[in-house]
């Protein structure tokens, strides 16, 4: 009983956290003042490679006070503090000055190289970004090459207003002259200077989409747009399947069964011990198909895992078709899958255990142990050399120590005692393996296979098909998480996810098929394997895309990107390798029910 509080409280706080993240509503009158902060800048081409803002040679307050963030704004590197603008609403100013300084040689070198990687800034006034670049570079001739680089000194800031409201934010430098960095070898005096316009507008707040002119600006891409050859790709793709499933191999086993059953019939007269002779196919190892795997508990951990991200990545989706997440607020996401991790953590114990218990499985403290550590445990050691490369290199995806233990908190309060909790009620609740087929003792020899029945085979058939239904849609969710595009197609994600997962159940049941018909019983891994090994593809695609589509570079950038890509991987082997071992074992019941035995 001692351990309920903590629990609720905990669980209380996540729900919050996830709530807060949705737009505040803040109403100002004539001549508030308006904060704004400065939240951090980083290479525009390594949108996981960020500072905070005061890393630069800037103007900065003597006491910097940061503001009080989500857990979401923290895990998407947010580091925001109060700036030395003074803004207040409704008020023009023209070219006020924020400071002077004087550069020294080393600090002109550090904004050199800032503005050569292609830095840009991110403030925030009122939950909405503002987005510039640090300096201007440009690079014109062969003969002569010129170089030159220059800083923004100078800052134009435009907001527009309805009523009591801010509905529009932008910086922009346009007819701006820079201030030239080349060839400085003492002290350069500079004067930071910004001007503040203030325009009404028409357009009023509704929800989300207050920030919808946010984008206007151009600095990032603009919200990705339906893309139809994707989708009719993939639906051609399933609808082969699915008809070469359903017809086809209907068709084999109606053909198969009907054989089967009537030698059967016709060999009644004959002793049971010479039941097996003269037949061949599926149907001859039907006292052996279902023989328990090796790594029971290694299987029932795999698909307890991956029932637990299937649960997880539905409930994102769902939760995004319902207006649940804001494009243009930090973490949102982030939030969410914290928070649906923790939770579903009963899936993976329940699924697990239960599974466990019905195929003989005796040792259950360790088969709770494997499951809630076969993907946290990969996890924190990828996250801990991300986060290590982080810290080193003073980066703001770094996450601060408090963090770190409130997750841990988190995980070992409310994910672990759920994992036991499920696993408990899916022990008790396990009842006899349901198998049309009593399996001999002594097991049957298998014979050679074709080179084409191998695993190797099989798995890369069974990863190609899944993979190429999504393959066009997968570059625009990579260019969302490691590019600078907004994703907004949640239908169009959602539609997606359910044609990999039915593409993947839909190969599964064909090679099985297959490799059954060659007298090879050894199903059940192999199952996991065809369709889990989508998540090779997946990864091997991602190197593709570092290579070939992104401008991403750096030890910070490439350490995150292999890293997570690493783990994406895995969790789409954990899915599709659940799904494709469940889609088998239903088909396989199905075939030796229809099938008349003694």
């Amino acid at each position: 009983m001692m351990a309920r509080p903590p629990f609720l409280v905990l669980l209380l706080f996540f729900l919050l956290s996830l709530l807060s993240t949705a737009s505040s509503e803040t109403h100002y009158q004539r001549g508030d003042p308006v904060m704004l902060y400065v939240n951090k800048v980083g290479p525009y081409h390594n949108p996981q490679e960020t500072y905070h803002y005061y890393q630069l040679p800037v103007c900065s307050p003597e006491n910097i006070r940061h503001k009080s963030l989500t857990l979401g704004e923290v895990l998407d590197g947010d580091r925001m503090a109060e700036s030395m603008y003074e803004i207040r609403f409704r008020e023009n100013v023209d070219k006020k000055v924020l400071c002077e300084m004087k550069l020294t040689p080393e600090q002109v070198e550090h904004l050199r190289q800032a503005i050569e990687e292609l830095y840009y800034f991110e403030f925030v006034v009122d939950d909405l970004p503002l987005r510039g670049f640090v300096g201007y570079m440009e690079e014109s001739g062969f003969l002569p090459h010129t170089h030159k680089i220059g800083l923004w000194t100078h800052l134009d800031f435009h907001l527009e207003w309805n009523g009591d409201r801010i509905i529009y934010a932008n910086v922009s430098v346009r007819n701006v002259k820079p201030t030239s960095l080349d060839d400085v070898r003492s002290v350069l005096p500079v004067a930071h200077t910004y001007s503040v316009r203030w325009s009404e507008t028409a357009l009023e707040r509704r929800g989300d989409r207050r920030g919808s002119r946010s984008g206007d600006d151009g600095f990032f891409p603009r919200t990705l747009e339906i893309h139809w050859l994707s989708i009719i790709n993939s639906m051609v793709l399933v609808f082969l399947l699915v008809g070469f499933v359903v017809v086809i191999l209907m068709r084999v086993l109606k053909n198969d069964l009907a054989r089967y059953n009537l030698d059967e019939e016709a060999s009644t007269s004959s002793s049971g011990d010479d039941f097996d002779q003269g037949d061949n196919g599926w149907k001859i190892i039907h006292t052996d198909v279902f023989r328990f795997p090796p790594c029971r508990s290694l299987l029932c951990a795999v698909l307890g895992v991956g029932s637990q991200f299937l649960a997880l990545g539905t409930g994102i989706i769902v939760m995004a078709l319902l207006g649940m997440f804001n494009v243009h607020r930090h973490g949102a996401i982030n939030s969410a899958a914290i928070l649906l991790y923790a939770l579903t953590c009963c899936i993976s114990g329940y699924v697990s255990s239960n599974f466990y218990r019905q195929i003989g499985g005796e040792r259950w403290v360790w088969n709770i142990l494997l499951t809630t550590s076969l993907f946290s445990a990969p996890f924190f050691l990828t996250w801990s050399v991300v986060n290590s490369v982080h810290w080193a290199n003073g980066s703001t995806q770094a996450l601060p120590a408090t963090t770190i233990l409130l997750l841990l908190t988190v995980w070992l309060l409310v994910g672990f005692p759920l994992t036991v909790i499920g696993g408990i009620f899916g022990k008790n609740r396990a009842g006899p393996f349901d198998a049309p087929c009593r399996t001999k003792n002594i097991a049957r020899e298998i014979p050679p296979q074709p080179w084409y029945k191998s695993t190797l085979v099989h798995m890369t058939i069974g990863g190609f098909l899944p993979f190429s239904a999504i393959s066009v849609e997968l570059y625009y969710i990579f260019a969302t998480v490691w590019g600078r595009e907004q994703y907004t197609l949640y239908g169009i994600l959602f539609f997606v996810f359910a044609i990999l997962l039915s593409v993947g159940a839909c190969i599964s049941i064909a090679l099985t098929y297959f490799q059954l018909s060659g007298e090879d019983y050894r199903w059940w891994w192999r199952s996991v394997l065809s369709a889990g090994s989508t998540g090779l593809f997946i990864f091997l695609y991602s190197v593709f895309y570092y290579s070939r589509r992104s401008n991403m570079s750096g030890a910070v950038q490439t350490v995150e990107f292999f890293g997570y890509s690493l783990l994406t991987g895995y969790v789409f082997f954990l899915m599709l390798g659940t799904i494709s071992f469940f889609a088998s074992l239903k088909f396989i019941r199905y075939i030796y029910v229809n099938l008349k035995m003694d």
